[in-house]
């Protein structure tokens, strides 16, 4: 079996994985969750990220094919348009993006958006196979952090979005409009069913409060089922479940929570321009009760 060659990409400001993926002998090559760069405080964006990738590929003679995202992130904006702009590559994300683009369009009054996913080049179901030159491509989804996210076998490696992390930071939340952490619990427990020596590679890592003061997101089976703080074996859907709820009412919004949503669902396009030209990121104010 041809396994493929992995170069990563972190941006500590997000704490994004980004990730190059190429079959050895013919190339040909996907970027997984790719990063725009975005100061929320200024508005201004750049693409360093993406050209880092880019630049890499063309170091190696990488022909990027398509851009593969694992979900609509919520706490970084897409490199996709970017990356897509390049190299002609195809951006694909999950199927029910669709679902997703129907709970946040009325949020952000985003009337510009489908509602059936039609901004992304590819929708891809649960069991899709396709190629990467010699290599195959195994679409696995992976819902419960949002009904979207999926995860991407090749030959020996999963990119799993933000399904998992690393053993000692456990799981991601699942509390975000159409999360929900049974859903998420039974996710990892189908990735988890795989071969114990299957490598996983996160879409994020944060430092724990102790034990280790370098980030890395490459982990195995093996070791989740072992020491994932959330999830390891003996953990039963009931607990996990639980655990989880009680601990994401701890968790304070993403500061780039709102720019990423609406970019993100728009496949990483920046809504449309208002009459002056200008793009705006939207804020939904809510009143609290009593307000003036």
């Amino acid at each position: 079996m041809f396994q493929p060659i992995i170069h990563s990409f972190f941006d500590e400001p997000t704490n994004t994985v980004s990730y190059l993926v190429s079959d050895p002998i013919t190339k040909q090559a996907v970027v997984i969750d790719p990063v725009l760069n975005y100061d929320h405080k200024s508005g201004e964006a750049s693409v360093a990220s993406a050209d880092a990738i880019l630049r890499k590929a063309a170091e190696e003679n990488f022909l990027i094919s398509m851009v593969l995202e694992t979900h609509v992130h919520a706490d970084h904006l897409s490199g996709a348009p970017y990356i897509k702009l390049k190299t002609g590559a195809k951006v694909a994300i999950g199927e029910h993006i669709k679902d997703v683009q129907q709970i946040f369009r009325p949020i952000f009054n985003a009337m510009d958006v489908s509602g059936e996913g039609s901004e992304f080049d590819v929708l891809l179901k649960d069991g899709d196979h396709f190629k990467i030159g010699n290599l195959d491509v195994e679409v696995i989804a992976t819902p419960g952090h949002t009904p979207a996210c999926v995860s991407y076998k090749i030959g020996d490696a999963v990119f799993v979005g933000d399904t998992l992390f690393m053993p000692d930071y456990g799981t991601a939340r699942a509390d975000f409009p159409g999360g929900d952490a049974r859903q998420l619990y039974r996710s990892i427990h189908r990735l988890l069913s795989l071969p114990p020596e299957t490598r996983l590679f996160m879409c994020h890592d944060y430092l724990p409060k102790e034990g280790r003061d370098k980030f890395v997101w490459e982990s195995t089976v093996a070791e989740e089922r072992a020491a994932n703080v959330h999830v390891h074996t003996g953990v039963s859907e009931d607990e996990y479940v639980a655990m989880r709820q009680a601990r994401d009412k701890t968790l304070s919004a993403p500061t780039l929570l709102l720019p990423s949503i609406q970019v993100n669902m728009r496949a990483g396009k920046l809504p449309p321009a208002d009459s002056n030209g200008v793009q705006y990121i939207k804020v939904p104010v809510k009143l609290v009760p009593n307000a003036a």
